[in-house]
């Protein structure tokens, strides 16, 4: 089973990932992490911090050589701003003296809750009186660990062409052009990757992950009014991942479907409160015979070399994935983030300690951080294709799942 875990704060020495269920023999190298990490940083809209954080991953156990070995593998990512935290967020207690000292600086107890945030939610659950002991790892911060699993994920993936892309495709109420494709004109294998591997390719040279350049002008004036008003905006991000096999999840129980593990998987990223599949919420508003995918079959002997063979569809609404199963067309994702709970116009909030009517506390937070949550929606998207992958194919060794693999193509053929 390939799974993990993360553990650090916003402001404390270091993020921690610990990856298990990798299997020995892949070669892991935190170049290619770090590059994931540093495609995270960027965006039009992010706060400060992104300029203090040069986020780079240290690879502490279970790759030897470049490669995995099988065992458990620790990353670090150390928190760069911690110099000027030591003593806010010191695991140690603090004498008086120290913490006299912290409210002269204004560092004191932090008791007003933001709107949106997790501040009230968790200090109600965890009997807080410092929101800080929440934010601090309720904090989107987190989500680079994330990042530096879901790299070693996509590594994994690599090695049987499946490829994970992202683009962002909203910002605030500014939409870029249509750019899937309903039906598909050719039915070549390499048709769907070489087509949406240059829109990915536009994105990246995007500030705003965005591929198309009409809509990034409109999306960074909508960030800039954001701005000007001491307000946040949001957005939606699309995700694909081509190359995926059918059979990967299962229908035989509720927790078992890979759309509702890519969905859950996908609502844990911070701020994201919607996740649509294929059509999404547009095909409720259709026909059935509108929206469902026609099957076709080609018998191998009857086409040329490198077109579609077997069972295959012209369309692809479903976004890959019927009955909690993949089905072998390019799963297809979108997810819609809320704007950012830190404003620097506060709203109106409560103090948890006085009961009396208060402005939210401020934080140092991004005005706009979707094109950095399209990335962590590919490392998690990878991540969990990764663990329905290893579910039906895994093996101790890279070599062992890749014989298992094989086998369920032949079988397929």
């Amino acid at each position: 089973m390939f799974r993990f875990i993360t553990a650090g704060e916003s402001h404390g020495q270091a993020l921690i990932a610990i990856v298990e269920g990798l299997p020995a023999g892949l070669e892991i190298s935190e170049e290619f992490v770090n590059r994931e990490l540093v495609r995270r940083q960027r965006g039009y809209g992010r706060g400060s911090r992104m300029r203090i954080e040069k986020d780079r991953a240290e690879i502490l156990s279970g790759v030897r050589w470049g490669k995995s070995i099988g065992s458990p593998i620790a990353i670090r990512i150390e928190n760069r701003d911690w110099k000027n935290w030591q003593e806010m967020m010191a695991v140690y207690p603090l004498e008086s003296t120290i913490l006299k000292k912290q409210e002269k600086k204004g560092l004191r107890r932090l008791t007003r809750p933001r709107p949106g945030h997790a501040d009230l939610a968790g200090a109600l659950k965890f009997g807080h009186q410092d929101l800080r002991n929440v934010l601090e790892r309720a904090s989107a911060r987190e989500t680079a660990a994330r990042t530096a699993v879901g790299a070693i994920a996509k590594k994994f993936l690599e090695e049987f062409d499946i490829v994970i892309l992202s683009w962002v495709t909203e910002i605030g109420d500014v939409k870029i052009k249509r750019i899937g494709r309903q039906k598909q004109k050719k039915d070549k294998k390499t048709q769907d990757l070489g087509y949406f591997k240059k829109l990915f390719d536009r994105a990246e040279r995007s500030v705003l992950r965005c591929p198309d350049p009409e809509a990034e002008k409109k999306m960074k004036q909508r960030i800039d009014e954001a701005i000007s008003r001491g307000d946040t905006v949001g957005g939606v991000f699309e995700l694909r991942a081509i190359g995926v096999p059918p059979g990967l999840g299962s229908y035989s129980q509720w927790d078992l479907r890979l759309d509702g593990h890519l969905a859950q998987a996908l609502v844990s990223i911070p701020a994201i409160k919607a996740v649509e599949l294929g059509m999404g919420f547009e095909a409720s508003r259709k026909w059935g015979s509108e929206i469902h995918d026609e099957i076709f079959y080609r018998d191998s002997g009857k086409t040329r070399q490198g077109y579609k063979e077997g069972f295959y569809r012209m369309t692809n609404n479903a976004g890959g994935i019927e009955g909690g199963v993949s089905n072998g067309e390019d799963i297809v994702l979108r997810a819609a983030m809320k704007p950012i709970s830190t404003l620097r116009s506060p709203l109106r909030s409560v103090d948890i300690e006085t009961k009396k009517k208060a402005e939210a506390g401020i934080e140092r937070a991004d005005v706009c951080a979707v094109p950095a949550a399209a990335v962590v929606g590919e490392a998690i998207t990878a991540i969990e294709i990764t663990r329905a992958f290893q579910e039906k194919f895994g093996g101790d060794s890279l070599e062992e799942v890749k014989r298992n693999y094989q086998g369920y193509r032949e079988y397929l053929q």
